[in-house]
């Protein structure tokens, strides 16, 4: 079977899930600045190609108490109204085409799965990879199910579900924008970079790989056929 992996940001989708959703959560006080602070300085890591591999779990800490029904609710509301009109046109047309052709479409995305549910409803996919918040009676513990899928730890999320659903990577597409994909981008045996940054752009031409700039979105009329 023929599988294409699509990360989210910036490539699925214009800007961060995580910036819509946190918006509207910080405005909405599900979630207090406080909580979120050290993300600009990972942003500033981030940029400066030097990321802490383990800034999600630690942030995820700080997020203890929260109502999974809130989250879910958020994420609804952010995805219809800002998300949806920033989906890509490039990578819709990827994603219809494939599932047209009976390929197999899910994301692989270092967000949370709950912000992604809406997007993944939106184009019927299920069973994605994205990091899931750990619940005890429909509230946060401040722990993961298991790890992060950021860097290298979305290829061992991806390894393990190639495993366990019989693909051989040789058959995946993997689409992504960031150097922090670069280990699943070479484990993959169709590895395409979508708006990529400096540092994926230079790999992806010295590999030969496929390059794609995405720039047109949705926009108001974001209806799927």
């Amino acid at each position: 079977m023929i599988v294409h992996l699509f990360d989210v940001d910036y490539t699925t989708i214009k800007k961060t899930s995580v910036e819509y959703f946190l918006k509207l959560a910080l405005k909405e006080k599900i979630i207090r600045f406080s909580q979120i602070s050290s993300l600009l300085l990972e942003l500033i890591k981030y940029k400066l190609k030097c990321p802490n591999m383990d800034f999600i779990e630690n942030t995820v800490k700080k997020l203890k108490g929260l109502k999974k029904e809130e989250l879910e609710r958020i994420s609804l509301t952010c995805f219809n109204k800002k998300m949806k009109m920033n989906i890509y046109k490039g990578a819709a047309q990827l994603i219809r085409e494939a599932q047209n052709r009976g390929e197999r479409v899910l994301f692989a995305t270092s967000s949370f799965d709950f912000i992604i549910k809406p997007l993944e409803d939106f184009f019927n996919i299920k069973g994605s990879i994205a990091c899931q918040l750990e619940y005890k009676d429909g509230i946060t513990t401040g722990s993961l199910v298991g790890y992060s899928s950021f860097g290298s730890k979305k290829k061992d999320a991806a390894i393990e579900w190639m495993k366990n659903n019989n693909i051989n990577p040789s058959n995946v597409y993997f689409y992504s924008d960031s150097y922090t994909d670069i280990p699943l981008l070479e484990y993959c045996g169709n590895p395409v970079a979508v708006n990529p940054d400096s540092s994926l752009l230079r790999l992806a031409k010295k590999r030969g790989w496929k390059v794609y700039r995405f720039k047109e979105v949705l926009g108001e009329s974001s209806s799927w056929a």
